[in-house]
């Protein structure tokens, strides 16, 4: 069974930046595609990024591309998600996820298991 912990929130002023960690075991963590959700209005997660099991492809939302980065270390069955230039609107709860899929995914109902999230919140 994989598991996921997040780790890294807290408390920044806006335009700050947190680096989230999500620690992978249970499974070959380079068999997984991985993402970053939050939740918002109207949405049961919102997609932020995801990262290919190879490390190769990124993708993101247009809300963080630029500020957002994803990466993998698969020696350390780790992924990162790097916040810059933090808005008080990046406030939430982030969730980390694992999907069985080869390339990335940007639809929560494709990723297989989940984290048990990690508060940010963002001041003005």
């Amino acid at each position: 069974q994989v598991q996921l912990v997040e780790s890294g929130g807290g408390l920044v002023q806006a335009g700050g930046s947190l680096r989230l960690s999500c620690a992978f075991s249970g499974r070959t963590f380079s068999g997984y595609t991985m993402g970053w959700f939050r939740p918002a209005p109207g949405k049961e997660r919102e997609f932020l990024a995801t990262v290919r099991w190879s490390g190769s492809r990124t993708d993101y939302t247009d809300s963080v591309k630029g500020r957002f980065t994803i990466s993998r270390d698969n020696a350390k069955n780790t992924v990162i998600l790097q916040m810059n230039s933090l808005k008080p609107e990046d406030t939430a709860v982030y969730y980390c996820a694992a999907s069985r899929s080869v390339d990335t995914e940007v639809a929560h109902t494709r990723y297989d298991y989940w984290g048990q999230g990690t508060q940010v919140t963002v001041s003005s």
